[in-house]
């Protein structure tokens, strides 16, 4: 099973890009396109879809936009091609701002989403996606995203962590024991009301 491509992109079409690794091309659906440019040398994490009748590759320049896009097909009636439809029109960061805050009608609005599939992503998503703000704020630090990383291997919700990250940015030169220690106190004292 691939995880990702390492080559060299030698064309950019309407929906996919080629990328050549090893004297082989591949095609890869795509939907980043501003983001990578002829004869770069790039790293593509792809998502293969193997059915009997078809093998294709999806294609993403970050992890984390890869793991949304596999959470989305994940969703009952929501198949590859309308989840790469999705990110054509929009970017991981608002995608789960609109789950997380219960936004329909942003949902509805993108390709291929109707009223009844946007209740679906919300209702199988909601929770379990949680924003790196590192794609959005540059000044998250190191020390801040392991302590996020450490709160959702613990088993956190992803409402809870978003929920708490502006307060853990306010507390500068922690290491990231001692930020996952006060992201801990933080989630418990909303827990309790506090």
């Amino acid at each position: 099973m691939l995880a990702y491509i390492k080559g060299k992109v030698v064309s950019k079409q309407l929906d996919h890009i080629i990328v050549e690794c090893n004297n082989m091309g591949f095609k890869v659906f795509f939907s980043q396109f501003d983001s990578v440019n002829l004869n770069e040398d790039v790293c593509i994490y792809v998502y293969e879809n193997i059915r009997e009748d078809e093998y294709s590759l999806y294609g993403f320049k970050s992890q984390y936009d890869y793991d949304l896009f596999t959470k989305l097909i994940s969703v009952k009636g929501l198949g590859p091609k309308t989840a790469m439809n999705i990110f054509r029109a929009s970017n991981a960061a608002n995608i789960i701002k609109a789950i997380e805050s219960n936004d329909l009608a942003y949902i509805k609005k993108l390709p291929g989403i109707g009223a009844k599939s946007a209740s679906q992503i919300i209702l199988d998503l909601k929770g379990k996606l949680v924003q790196d703000v590192k794609d959005s704020t540059s000044d998250l630090n190191t020390q801040i995203s392991d302590a996020i990383e450490g709160l959702k291997a613990l088993g956190y919700k992803a409402n809870e962590i978003n929920a708490i990250i502006s307060e853990l940015k306010n507390h500068e030169g922690l290491t990231s024991d001692e930020y996952l220690k006060l992201g801990l106190q933080l989630i418990m004292k909303r827990k309790i009301g506090g």
